[in-house]
């Protein structure tokens, strides 16, 4: 989400916070429900409108989409080989459009309202969990999304301009030393800042 929030002043944006993450909830279970053909695409309508009201620009939404399409291209013939093209269309269906709802809440929501919605909404169990603690992690988890995915595009262009394209340990290995120097660093600001615990 850091970086990925789209300013705007549509119903979307407005809507609040805590009442998107329900409607986001209750999507994913209605798309879970979804079978065949005509619901997907009663499914993908609904997005499509969803997206025009909070007046996301299509390249924007395609850089959110584009990137499960990879996964597709493994996961749509595995899937057709054990269940049948029908099962894995629809399967690719599913994803592109809960990945597409996900990304849009994150368009439309900033990470400070997330947290103080999380917050809100636990205080109830304030008894059994605390609710700033929860809304730390929950912003560490947000912001390491998107480092990781920084940390796997950047050794993968040095891979490429290695010329080791086709080498999984030349992206692996990169990969995890740079994540956990990147953990280790959070690490040392959260001591720093008394949450050693």
């Amino acid at each position: 989400m850091i970086g990925l929030y789209l300013p705007g002043t549509s119903l979307v944006h407005r809507t609040p916070t805590l009442l998107k993450l329900a409607l986001l909830a209750v999507g994913m279970a209605l798309l879970a429900a979804v079978q065949g053909a005509v619901s997907l695409g009663v499914a993908i309508a609904v997005l499509a409108v969803l997206y025009a009201l909070a007046r996301v620009p299509v390249r924007v939404a395609w850089r959110q989409v584009g990137p499960v399409l990879w996964l597709l291209v493994i996961a749509v013939p595995v899937q057709a080989l054990f269940a049948g093209w029908p099962a894995a269309g629809l399967m690719a269906g599913r994803l592109i459009i809960a990945v597409a709802l996900a990304a849009l809440f994150t368009l439309t929501t900033t990470v400070t309202s997330v947290l103080s919605a999380c917050e809100t909404a636990l205080r109830p169990f304030r008894r059994w969990v605390d609710p700033e603690r929860i809304g730390l992690l929950i912003a560490l988890m947000i912001r390491c999304v998107p480092l990781v995915t920084d940390i796997v595009r950047e050794v993968a262009e040095a891979r490429r301009a290695r010329g080791q394209e086709r080498s999984l340990v030349a992206l692996a290995v990169p990969v995890v030393v740079r994540s956990l120097y990147a953990a280790d660093a959070i690490g040392e600001a959260l001591t720093a800042r008394g949450f050693d615990d």
